[in-house]
């Protein structure tokens, strides 16, 4: 009886144990710019020319897999240190198509993850895909919405707008994933980008008032410019009204100067990933806690004209064996 009773204290003690180790109560979100993620095939109708091994860039196999491997350290690394399991989802720009993400999640050391995709009407072919570790999220539903041209003008055109419905720690959370048109465009063109991706939130709060919704991507726009009030992301949470958005960039970028690119010596910070007002007014279940720009020395370059830049890809078209122009943004989510 004695010996029973041993085993039972034991047991109990290694299940407690395991209780609190598989305990959570802190989740990210993530997004990349991938930085023209191509392979080296052409795909018919698509501008993709200079990322073949006859082209300008001389894209070979060896570059394409280095530039895999490279994405993927970061993508493994990214929020580890807070939370070991990883991003929930990652947001990611300028992936060619739906085989550059399969050989991008093949990787080894981001094998757990899954990848929703649809192709986009992008011109050279890069789109919007959401990386997911289906041990924390589950997806439910997801469609590409396709954008409406400014006045005509299909050269700048917004790579659509995906939306992934889905499951994480129990609780539906829905993500819209952007790349707006770049500086090329005038403001009014991502102003434009913004309008619609504000009906989309329009209606997806007004059928789901307790919606926790986020929203993120390179909106080629900072924070405080008129595309993002547009889209109705406000700087203080104590701002947001129902409908709107919190934008924690805000703050990094103007109060703190952290930015995710770097341009003419100035640091910008397009790469944004704003909340609706249930996840910072929750009761219960999942809400925003913080947010960061992810920063590590080998991200950047260490010398020359271009020192403390990200370290890219290429430097004009010479092959600098880098990981993208951008830097990595994440939110914390506490539950």
């Amino acid at each position: 009886m004695k010996k029973l009773l041993i085993l039972i204290s034991l047991w109990l003690c290694v299940t407690t144990a395991g209780a609190q180790q598989n305990k959570r109560d802190l989740y990210s979100v993530a997004f990349y710019n991938l930085e023209n993620l191509f392979d080296t095939i052409h795909d018919a109708g698509k501008n993709d020319l200079e990322f073949l091994p006859s082209g300008s860039y001389v894209w070979t196999a060896e570059k394409y897999e280095a530039k895999l491997k490279n994405l993927a350290k970061v993508l493994s690394e990214v929020s580890r240190d807070r939370v070991p399991e990883g991003p929930a989802v990652i947001g990611v720009a300028e992936a060619e198509n739906n085989r550059v993400l399969t050989d991008l999640v093949s990787q080894p050391a981001i094998s757990n993850y899954k990848f929703v995709h649809y192709e986009g009407p992008d011109k050279r072919g890069i789109d919007c895909a959401l990386l997911y570790d289906p041990e924390q999220f589950t997806v439910t539903n997801s469609k590409l919405v396709l954008s409406t041209p400014f006045e005509g003008d299909t050269v700048h055109l917004t790579r659509g707008f995906l939306i992934v419905d889905g499951q994480m720690a129990g609780e539906r959370v829905c993500f819209i994933i952007n790349h707006w048109p770049s500086r090329g465009a005038k403001s009014p063109v991502r102003v434009h980008a913004a309008k619609q991706v504000r009906v989309l939130t329009d209606s997806l709060m007004r059928t789901d008032k307790k919606l926790k919704l986020i929203v993120m991507g390179d909106m080629n726009d900072d924070p405080m410019d008129e595309s993002m009030a547009t889209l109705g992301a406000r700087k203080y949470a104590k701002q947001v009204k129902k409908g709107e958005f919190y934008n924690p960039w805000w703050e990094t970028l103007e109060d703190k100067g952290v930015g995710t690119l770097l341009y003419r010596g100035k640091w910008n910070l397009f790469d944004q990933i704003v909340v609706s007002r249930p996840l910072l007014k929750a009761k219960k279940g999942l809400k925003y806690d913080h947010n960061e720009v992810f920063i590590r020395e080998y991200l950047f370059q260490q010398d020359g004209k271009y020192k403390g830049s990200p370290l890219r890809t290429h430097g004009g078209r010479v092959w600098l064996n880098g990981y993208s122009d951008h830097l990595p943004t994440i939110i914390y989510l506490k539950k």
